[in-house]
């Protein structure tokens, strides 16, 4: 979707709009809900269903009364389910939903023989079929693990909802069951057979055919999850890391994250000229990109419209995390998104970085003090390091990572060694010592991506925990003394999350609103290394460089927020390791070896 709007000069530029949801899906989606309430409602609640009609129709022949109540629930709870892909604009959901709804409606009139029901359940088909055509997102990405997602969450609502049936009924219960009893009603009853609760007259049939709808729906909706085709996220292919990798010659010294794009689990948007390209992953439904879009800045609004194009056709809902400032103005110049600042990035620039003085004392004495320790340093590039001496770093990276989860997005390559990579650069520190470890004395490794000709950014530090504290100062220190000899003019260092909010509340005169802000980022600190990055970085007297987060909308920002979590590895929603599938083997690379992922911890 796009719009004309005057730019300061009085000429109109063209704005390319998000996949906003409409009016008419977000209507029809709370009009879903309600449907699907009281559809629920009419199959549990006996009040609901009180007529003489339904007197009659609970004595006829086939227990048809307890059928077309299970029936009316069944129904009601997939409404639920719908309603959110319904705003969404989903094609699935709205071919769902067309079918559930006159089963609602015959069950409603079959059952409490409610015209209402019918007629609310029919006033939501008419609008359905009507604007069938907003109703056109393509599915998103999926695997199996939703299986299970849907039968823990499925199975813990029907077991609340049948405990509801059950005690919905109280003037029919016979006696009075305990709540254990009610709940081995309900269990018993989800699987198909009959529990210690019973009622007087024709009520045990439609609780038993209730519960056994629910039952029925947790089966098949996870069957059907399990078994159907999966469609994984689109990855990089050996063409698309091709082309990347063109433009990065050209192009990449502009941006410090610009070699993450070539992580192999992000997918790729290219400009119709071909010389500029957007890389994502979608997340939850949001499609994350990340740093500023690769190439030549004039074709960014090419990319960046294929970006939207893509976001719009699957109803995915657009973000960008870690822009620059000039990627934050052509984002929301050319979409009419919002820009957030996020954090800063620290960059050391070479040339003026020095070990003396006073504000470098104290990393000069941690420095000197590990190696007098017997310590030694090595910085080369990747490409001057044998095979054997890699995959001992590999291992080794891999060990020490410190998480089950690998961790890293936005500013992590996700690999070590590849051949392609040869202009990566890796800083390690030894100590030959009488008790060699199964990597000899290699004791931390720091892993760098090339920023254009002249730079490097840090992708990883991992360490022997058992060495002496420093090793990330020693190495970087180390890194900052080699790069002369290696043609190196600046080093961009970690990202430090609200940097600006940690710097301005510790000193003196700050207000009691951004102390109480720094307050909470120290709190969350705990959990997210926010102030402990933020003072690592600063202990190299570096400077900032503002990164943004670039959303559609604020009520977008918490979704985004989680997102983001997952895709660095601090939020976790993969299946547990004993039911997950077994992963295909490594993409070969250019010489035959494999990828072995590791990213910053």
């Amino acid at each position: 979707m796009s719009a004309e709007v005057p730019d300061r000069t009085g000429r109109t530029r063209r704005i390319l709009r998000g996949p906003r949801p409409d009016a008419v899906p977000a209507l029809v989606a709370r009009a879903c809900t309600l449907v699907g309430v009281l559809d629920i409602a009419a199959g549990v609640f006996p009040r609901f269903r009180r007529s003489r009609m339904h007197a009659m129709a609970e004595v006829l022949p086939g227990s048809f009364g307890p059928f077309a109540a299970a029936l009316s629930l069944s129904a009601g709870v997939l409404l639920l389910l719908l309603a959110h892909g319904l705003r969404r604009r989903k094609r699935r959901a709205w071919r769902a939903a067309v079918a559930l709804l006159p089963a609602g409606a015959v069950a409603q009139f079959a059952y409490r023989h409610s015209i209402i029901g019918v007629v609310i359940s029919l006033a939501l088909l008419a609008p359905l079929l009507r604007h069938r055509s907003e109703f056109a997102a393509l599915p998103d990405p999926r695997s199996r693990w939703r299986a299970l997602a849907n039968f823990v969450l499925m199975g813990a609502g029907s077991l609340v909802l049948g405990l509801v049936i059950v005690s919905a009924h109280q003037n029919r219960m016979v006696g009075d069951p305990s709540l254990a009893d009610r709940i081995t009603h309900v269990l018993y009853g989800l699987v198909g057979f009959e529990g210690p609760v019973d009622y007087a007259g024709p009520t045990s049939w439609t609780v038993a055919f209730s519960l056994g709808a629910l039952g029925w729906l947790t089966a098949v909706t996870t069957i059907y999850l399990a078994f159907r085709p999966e469609h994984p996220a689109a990855r990089l292919t050996e063409d698309d890391e091709t082309r990347l990798r063109a433009l990065l010659d050209k192009h990449g010294g502009r941006d410090s994250l610009g070699h993450f794009a070539l992580r192999r689990d992000k997918a790729v948007v290219f400009s119709p000229s071909g010389k500029a390209a957007v890389t994502y992953r979608v997340v939850s439904g949001v499609m994350l990109a990340s740093g500023d879009p690769i190439g030549d800045v004039e074709a960014w609004p090419g990319a960046i419209e294929r970006f939207m194009d893509e976001a719009k056709a699957h109803s995915w809902t657009p973000a960008v995390m870690g822009c620059s400032e000039t990627g934050g103005e052509v984002w929301t110049r050319e979409t009419g998104l919002d820009a957030l600042e996020l954090g800063d990035e620290a960059v050391v620039d070479v040339a003026d970085f020095s070990l003396s003085g006073r504000a470098m004392r104290n990393v000069r004495q941690m420095v000197k003090r590990i190696e007098r320790a017997g310590y030694e340093t090595r910085v080369r590039r990747i490409r001057d390091l044998s095979e054997g001496e890699l995959e001992r770093i590999r291992r080794a990276a891999e060990a020490w990572r410190g998480t089950d989860t690998e961790r890293g997005f936005s500013m992590a390559l996700g690999r070590i060694g590849d051949p392609s990579d040869g202009d990566c650069l890796i800083a390690t520190a030894h100590k030959a010592d009488d008790a060699l470890g199964p990597y000899g004395d290699l004791k931390a490794v720091l892993h760098f991506v090339p920023w254009g000709t002249d730079g490097v950014s840090l992708d990883l530090m991992r360490r022997d925990r058992s060495a002496d504290p420093g090793m990330n100062e020693l190495l970087i220190v180390a890194a900052l003394e080699a790069s002369p000899r290696l043609d190196i003019k600046r080093i961009s260092l970690n990202f430090a999350m609200f940097r600006s909010a940690l710097a301005r509340g510790e000193k003196i005169g700050a207000g009691p609103v951004l102390r109480a802000w720094r307050g909470l980022l120290v709190f969350l600190s705990r959990w997210f290394q926010i102030e402990s990055l933020y003072k690592f970085n600063a202990k190299f007297r570096p400077r900032w460089e503002p990164r943004f987060v670039v959303y559609r909308s604020s009520r977008d920002l918490p979704r985004i927020g989680i997102a983001a979590m997952q895709a660095e590895g601090f939020v976790n929603l993969a299946l547990p390791s004993l039911l997950r599938r077994r992963t295909p083997a490594p993409r070969p690379c250019a010489h035959g070896v494999a990828e072995h992922g590791v990213r910053a911890a």
